[in-house]
């Protein structure tokens, strides 16, 4: 596959630009593991996000009942023409997905899963699109830097834990399902990949308000040095008694930072700023 897609590439003019991230699989074995991985049946509708040249989406296809595929590359479409010719349940449309409306993309769709080798520059907007504003979304199962793999899926107290950590939390668990070396890559990019799945589970954490559970890890992370109490005051306009009263009546260390909360230490510190 990997020299058929280097001919398609070559034969039809295209050329990489660095500026989208592309970085295309052609290993075929890796892109029927990553379809396995993401857990595609036959009964299923797949969205896929960059389908660069759709080495991805052909293998998707062949496992899924229909996917719907969106490239912000137009000079991807006689690339994708000759990779997907014969495929019949694959819909590519050339659009930004940050920009495109979701609803209208779920009421075409149905109950979906997203799969896809995501363009590491837009890994973190993308992500948080599908799970703030989604409803219909089950999983996502992306390839991402190893790096944000890992902060994605960190556990609290560690240095990979972050707000981005905590905010995924509030919507699905992820887990590092497989290592990809950049070797794997055409071109290689300079840092290796993961696997990442993220189970949607909306009701996953006991949270109230849901925009100010995302204010309070965003305040918590605001300064890592500094105190809890501290940016609680920052954040919210707390003053030190208020901020302290809060922190202990959850029974959570005032001079604790917000790396050592856990997601469920969050929910319960964003429903009593909300009800104290």
């Amino acid at each position: 596959m990997e020299n058929d897609v280097k001919t398609t590439l070559k034969e039809t003019g295209f050329g990489f630009k660095k500026s989208l991230g592309q970085n295309f699989i052609t290993d075929k074995n890796l892109l029927e593991a990553i379809v396995a991985d993401a857990g595609v049946a036959k009964d299923d509708v797949v969205v896929e996000i960059g389908c660069g040249a759709g080495t991805l989406t052909r293998a998707i296809a062949a496992r899924a009942k229909k996917v719907i595929g969106f490239e912000i590359d137009r000079s991807l479409k006689p690339v994708l023409e000759r990779t997907l010719s014969g495929v019949n349940n694959a819909e590519i449309i050339f659009k930004d997905f940050l920009k495109a409306d979701l609803s209208d993309i779920e009421a075409e769709t149905g109950e979906y899963s997203v799969v896809a080798n995501l363009p590491y520059y837009v890994t973190t907007p993308l992500i948080s699109k599908i799970l703030e504003e989604g409803k219909l979304c089950k999983s996502l199962t992306v390839m991402v830097q190893e790096e944000v793999a890992q902060r994605f899926c960190a556990a609290a107290n560690t240095p990979e834990y972050g707000a981005i950590t905590a905010i995924i939390a509030l919507y699905a668990s992820a887990k590092i399902v497989r290592f990809v070396p950049r070797e794997a890559f055409t071109p290689r990019p300079n840092v290796d990949s993961a696997v990442v799945r993220l189970t949607v589970e909306k009701s996953r954490l006991p949270v109230s308000d849901g925009a100010l559970y995302k204010k309070v890890v965003h305040a918590a992370f605001l300064s890592r040095r500094k105190t809890l109490a501290n940016n609680l005051m920052r954040a919210f306009g707390y003053s030190r008694a208020q901020a302290e009263g809060i922190l202990t009546s959850c029974g959570i260390d005032p001079m604790a930072r917000g790396e050592t909360l856990s997601p469920g230490d969050f929910a319960l510190l964003a429903n009593k700023i909300s009800k104290p």
